[in-house]
């Protein structure tokens, strides 16, 4: 299965050097000021100044799981809500939690929540992660290992590096006030892209939902496309490096 490669692959050293994201409009000044003064707070768990502390972002990894209650546990159930009850997708489940074969020691789980409700959420693992058979999400699609997903899903031979992890498992909960869910939005990829950095990584990639881009812009993210876009349940998705080094000091 290993030497078994798409026509379409090739090899990550003719596309990193060179990518420019494109260029996207900056941030306010009292956005940075702000986002500067969360990312400040101890790493394990951070308060969102705009929200006046009610809005929290939390890593958890095997070893600090013990640390933050039930955090856990009502993070796996609500992926479980949004991506099997909501999005109907057939992944393992047990007693009301989701998980699957990327759920690890190596990853980290990101929890934005709210006087202890789970909001939105993100998985990060290093794409120089192995188990068994298994690597990080998008390696396993290219190498036909997963029939989710196609195997020309990147445009390039899938990394191996400490400098790049991977994102998935990214959701909202879908009854977000409108109001409360740009704020969390912003909390989410300010978050991904702080945690990421501290795990000595420069890039993240991930699939994303095209939507994305747009409000990216309000941190000053910018995004490089890296593979063509999909469909997969109905939302326009599409594989997406984003850049970490320059956006977190």
């Amino acid at each position: 299965m290993e030497g078994m490669k798409p026509a379409r692959v090739r090899s990550a050293r003719l596309f990193f050097p060179v990518i420019s994201p494109q260029v996207l409009p900056e941030a306010t000044t009292r956005e940075r000021i702000l986002l500067k003064e969360a990312a400040e707070q101890p790493q394990d768990s951070r308060t969102d100044p705009l929200l006046g502390g009610a809005l929290k972002a939390t890593t958890l990894t095997f070893t600090n799981i013990h640390k933050h209650g039930d955090l856990f546990v009502d993070f796996m159930r609500m992926r479980h809500k949004v991506f099997i009850e909501g999005k109907g997708w057939d992944l393992p489940e047990t007693d009301g939690i989701e998980f699957d074969q990327y759920d690890t020691a190596q990853a980290r789980m990101i929890a934005i929540h709210s006087y202890g409700e789970v909001l939105a959420g993100i998985r990060l693992l290093p794409t120089t992660s192995r188990v068994g058979l298994h690597s990080y999400m998008l390696r396993d699609a290219q190498l036909g290992l997963l029939d989710s997903l196609p195997r020309d899903i990147l445009f390039f031979e899938a990394p191996v590096s400490p400098l790049i992890w991977e994102a998935t498992r990214l959701f909202i909960k879908p009854d977000v006030p409108a109001k409360l869910r740009a704020q969390v939005q912003v909390q989410l990829m300010t978050e991904m892209a702080k945690v990421a950095r501290e795990a000595g990584a420069t890039h993240v990639i991930g699939i994303v939902p095209a939507v994305f881009r747009r409000w990216m812009a309000r941190i000053g993210m910018s995004a490089s496309p890296v593979g063509a876009p999909l469909v997969i349940d109905g939302d326009k998705v599409c594989a997406a490096l984003f850049p970490v080094i320059e956006f977190v000091n």
